[in-house]
C-alpha cells in the first residue's frame, strides 16, 4: 500500500481536489477511501487488468460523487454561527422537559410499527439501511412507513396544540 501511495497519492490527491472544488479536507477523504477499497481488492490493482491509476481516478470518481450524494440529501450542518445561539444546559430546562414529554406522549399513540421506524431513524440517527436491518424490513418499507410515521406524529402534535 506505501508503494501504491508513493507511486499514485499525489496525482490521486490533486485529481480528487479538481472534483471536490479544491477543498482539500474532503479531497483527502477521497484518497483516503479510494486507497481503502484498493487496499480490499487488490485483484483490481494486477498488471494484466490494466493501468492501477485508471482504475484508482474510476474509484475516486465514484466516491467524491457518491459523498455529493449524500451530502445533497440531508440537511445542511450547522454553522458555528448558529452554533453559538444554542441556549446552555441549565437554560429552559423546564420547557425541554415539558417538550420531550408531549413528544414522548405523541410517539406513544403512533402504531408500533411507525414508532419503531422514528426511533430507528431519528432517535437512534441509523440510515434506511441500518433501520432496515434492525427491523427486518425491506428499505423501501422503512422509507414509506417513516414518511407516514411522519405525517401521524405531525398530525398528533397538532392534536396537542404544539404546532398548527
Amino acid at each position: 500500500m506505501g508503494e501504491l501511495f508513493d507511486q499514485h497519492g499525489g496525482p490521486l490527491l490533486a485529481y480528487a481536489l479538481q472534483l471536490t472544488s479544491g477543498d482539500r479536507q474532503r479531497a483527502e477523504d477521497v484518497v483516503q477511501e479510494t486507497l481503502l477499497r484498493a487496499w480490499r481488492h487488490p485483484e483490481a490493482l494486477q498488471p494484466n487488468r490494466g493501468s492501477p491509476r485508471a482504475w484508482l481516478r474510476t474509484v475516486a470518481r465514484n466516491v467524491a460523487f457518491d459523498d455529493y450524494r449524500a451530502r445533497q440529501a440531508r440537511p445542511r450542518e450547522v454553522g458555528i454561527e448558529l452554533a453559538d445561539r444554542v441556549p446552555e444546559p441549565g437554560e429552559d430546562a423546564i420547557d425541554r422537559a415539558l417538550e420531550a414529554w408531549i413528544i414522548a406522549e405523541a410517539l406513544e399513540s403512533l402504531t408500533p410499527a411507525h414508532r419503531e421506524v422514528l426511533v430507528e431513524t431519528f432517535y437512534r440517527g441509523g440510515s434506511v439501511a441500518d433501520a432496515s436491518a434492525a427491523l427486518g424490513v425491506p428499505p423501501g418499507t422503512i422509507k414509506s412507513r417513516t414518511f407516514y410515521a411522519l405525517r401521524a406524529l405531525r398530525g398528533a402534535l397538532v392534536e396537542r396544540g404544539v404546532i398548527s
